[in-house]
C-alpha cells in the first residue's frame, strides 16, 4: 500500500498516475506450440475478403433498401438493419484491419482500415497508436488511453452510449480539434511525430465529407443523406457497443495477465459476424496477431489455462453490472476471474497497490 492519502485515479496518461508500464517480457502468454501458434497466425486473403465483402455487401443491400423505403412505414426497419451493418459492423472491422492481421495483403487491410474507421467517426492514424498502447499496456492506468470504464463507473454512460452518445462525440471533437491541427497531451504521448500530418489532413477530409452530406440533405429537405452517412454511426452502432462494453468492464486494472483483465464470451454467429469475433477477447489480448477468424481455435487451444468463458452476453452482463454498480461505493472492488486447477498462476510483476478514495 503506497503511504498516498486514499483518492481517485488520475487515468489520464499524464497526471499523477502516469508510470512506466510492464516490459514485454512480464506479461503471461497461456504456453501454445510455436509451430501451431505459426499456423493460427496465418492471413489469408480469401477469408478477409469473404467476411468483409459479405460485410459491404450487407451494408449496401440494406441502404439501397433504406432509400427504396424511404417515405413509409418500411423504411423503420430497413433502417434498423442497415445502422447495425454500417454503425456496429465498421466499429469492430477497422479494429481488426488495424492490426494488420485479417488480409495477407497490406493495401487490403488499409482500405478496409480506412474505409471502417470514416464510418466509426475514428481518425484512423491516431487510433493505431492508442490501440498500440493499448495492448502494450491493457487496462494499466496512467498508460492505457482506452479504458473505457474507469472506477467509479458510470453506468449511465455505459448504456447512453448504447447511441454512441458519448464516445461518438468525443470524436466529432476530436475530428474539429485534429483539423485544426491540435492535439491534446496524453495525444502527444502515443501518437509519433511522423503520423501527424495524415492525421490532421484525414480529419479534415472526414470533417469536409460529413459537412457535404449535412448541405446535401439540407439541399434536398431530406434527412435520407444523414440517415445513410453519419446518423448511422450513432443509431447503429448498439450492439458494437453493448459486445465491447463486456471486454474489461469490472475486472482488474494493474495486472499484466490478459486472462484476469479480459474477458471471452460465447455468442450466436451473427453476433460473432458482427463483432469480428472479438467475443474472443482474452486470446485476442494475449496473442493480437492471430487474425480474428482464427480464434475460435486458439480459444481452443489455450481454453485450459484460462478462466472458463462465459455462455452468452446475458452472463457476462449478469456479473458486470453487479461488479460496476459496487465499484461505485467501492472502487476497491474487482471481479476476480476463477484460473483453472491446473492452469499456470499470474505473474508476480504487480505495481504498488492503490487505494481508492471511497
Amino acid at each position: 500500500m503506497t503511504d498516498e492519502a486514499p483518492r481517485f485515479r488520475d487515468y489520464s496518461l499524464t497526471g499523477i498516475d502516469a508510470r512506466p508500464g510492464f516490459e514485454p517480457g512480464q506479461w503471461y502468454s497461456s504456453p501454445i506450440p510455436r509451430k501451431r501458434l505459426k499456423q493460427l497466425m496465418r492471413r489469408s486473403d480469401r477469408k478477409g475478403l469473404i467476411n468483409n465483402g459479405l460485410w459491404i455487401g450487407l451494408t449496401v443491400v440494406t441502404g439501397c433498401l433504406l432509400v427504396a423505403t424511404w417515405g413509409s412505414w418500411w423504411a423503420l426497419p430497413a433502417a434498423f438493419v442497415y445502422g447495425i451493418f454500417y454503425g456496429s459492423g465498421a466499429d469492430s472491422r477497422w479494429h481488426e484491419c488495424g492490426h494488420g492481421t485479417v488480409f495477407k495483403t497490406r493495401w487490403l487491410n488499409n482500405v478496409f482500415y480506412h474505409l471502417a474507421s470514416f464510418m466509426s467517426l475514428k481518425n484512423p492514424y491516431l487510433w493505431r497508436w492508442s490501440h498500440t498502447r493499448h495492448h502494450t499496456d491493457t487496462i494499466v492506468v496512467g498508460r492505457d488511453p482506452e479504458i473505457a470504464f474507469p472506477r467509479p463507473p458510470s453506468i449511465l454512460g455505459m448504456f447512453t452510449n448504447l447511441l454512441y452518445l458519448r464516445s461518438g462525440l468525443k470524436e466529432f471533437d476530436r475530428m474539429i480539434r485534429l483539423s485544426l491541427g491540435r492535439l491534446t497531451d496524453d495525444e502527444k504521448q502515443y501518437l509519433i511525430e511522423s503520423e501527424r500530418p495524415p492525421a490532421f489532413w484525414t480529419s479534415r477530409v472526414h470533417l469536409a465529407v460529413h459537412l457535404s452530406v449535412v448541405g446535401v440533405s439540407i439541399w434536398t429537405q431530406s434527412w435520407l443523406p444523414l440517415m445513410l452517412i453519419g446518423l448511422p454511426s450513432f443509431y447503429g452502432s448498439w450492439l458494437h457497443h453493448l459486445l465491447a462494453a463486456t471486454q474489461h468492464a469490472g475486472l482488474a486494472e494493474d495486472l499484466p495477465d490478459h486472462r484476469l483483465n479480459s474477458r471471452t464470451v460465447y455468442l450466436n454467429p451473427f453476433f460473432s459476424f458482427i463483432y469480428s469475433n472479438m467475443n474472443y477477447h482474452v486470446e485476442h489480448h494475449m496473442y493480437p496477431m492471430v487474425p480474428f477468424y482464427t480464434l475460435p481455435e486458439l480459444h481452443e487451444e489455450i481454453k485450459n489455462d484460462c478462466p472458463p468463458a462465459y455462455s452468452s452476453s446475458i452472463a457476462a452482463y449478469r456479473e458486470m453490472i453487479p461488479a460496476m454498480l459496487r465499484q461505485r461505493r467501492d472502487p476497491n472492488h474487482f471481479v476476480r476471474r476463477p484460473l483453472p486447477e491446473q492452469a499456470n498462476p499470474t505473474p508476480h510483476y504487480v505495481r504498488p497497490q492503490f487505494v481508492y478514495a471511497t
